[in-house]
């Protein structure tokens, strides 16, 4: 079965799966599971400018449900994916989607244009929508005016796909959406984490240095799962389903909804191999059912 998946602007993946962002690191510690050239697509860790450190310790924390992470988007800098991670990441044959982010409009573009010197890098995925900093991408993916400006600025210094991610903590995430594509973007993924909260009931403390953090795994499926097929319905670009998915089931939820791939994400923590085991068993699963072809799935919820 063919189950290539054109997201747009010369993004071809081979197959709907990816690894999402800060659950895979920059791919290589995923070698010694599976095949990684199984995978439509890597999403990196994000990227800035400049190094970041990242917040203080302890920043994880699991949870009944899944897992609170408060990481601060902690990375080498540009300079450093350029010159060894990314040679690193080209030795396999999956797309590169460069996560990248920025404390502002300057830092936003300053990455994008550092990376425009670079050949091997797919496509973009901004991240507008990180709880997990004390200033920043947050406040972009919640106002959609400054969505708009955003997008609309790094449109226009790329030619390479770019692909927005949304944040769950909105009113009406369908503005952003719309917002988005108006201003460019060529596909839509969502949803980042939901701001969570975890305490110690003996010591009386938070579990997070920080508090609060992003809030990610299968309990928060079902809040995903309704965004997308908001965002589907209301945007003509590709949207990329993200949050909760851990089985072939759950990923063809969110395809027959209205994704045109899904991303990966806690569940690489505790089940290593799943990226690979997806992208065999969608086949299996779309063969056995008797589905002709990936788009014949892809939207065709009936309501």
């Amino acid at each position: 079965m063919d189950m290539k998946t054109d997201l747009g602007r010369g993004l071809l993946l081979k197959n709907p799966v990816m690894l999402a962002s800060g659950t895979a690191a920059f791919g290589m510690e995923f070698e010694d599971f599976y095949p990684l050239e199984k995978l439509g697509a890597l999403v990196t860790k994000g990227v800035s400018i400049d190094p970041i450190e990242g917040n203080p310790t302890p920043r994880i924390v699991e949870t009944s449900g899944g897992m609170i992470n408060s990481i601060g988007l902690q990375n080498p800098g540009a300079r450093v994916f350029v010159e060894e991670l990314l040679p690193q990441i080209r030795k396999h044959d999956f797309a590169c989607v460069v996560n990248v982010f920025g404390y502002s409009d300057e830092g936003y573009k300053k990455v994008v244009e550092f990376l425009e010197r670079s050949e091997g890098i797919d496509g973009y995925e901004v991240n507008i929508s990180c709880p997990n900093v004390k200033h920043g991408g947050i406040q972009y993916g919640t106002n959609p005016e400054m969505t708009h400006r955003l997008v609309r600025e790094l449109r226009s210094r790329t030619n390479r796909h770019l692909m927005v991610k949304l944040s769950p903590n909105v009113t009406d995430i369908m503005e952003f959406a719309t917002a988005c594509e108006e201003a460019g973007a060529d596909s839509i993924s969502l949803v980042n984490t939901l701001l969570g909260m975890a305490v110690d009931i003996e010591t009386r403390r938070p579990k997070i240095a920080r508090v609060v953090g992003g809030y990610s795994g299968p309990s928060i499926k079902p809040v995903a799962l309704r965004m997308v097929y908001q965002v589907a319905k209301c945007v003509s670009i590709p949207v990329i389903g993200i949050g909760g998915i851990q089985s072939v089931k759950d990923a063809l939820e969110f395809l027959l909804v209205g994704a045109t791939a899904i991303q990966v994400g806690t569940a690489n923590f505790y089940d290593p191999g799943i990226g690979g085991r997806l992208a065999d068993e969608l086949i299996q699963w779309l063969n056995r059912h008797g589905i002709d072809s990936l788009d014949d799935w892809i939207g065709s919820l009936e309501v």
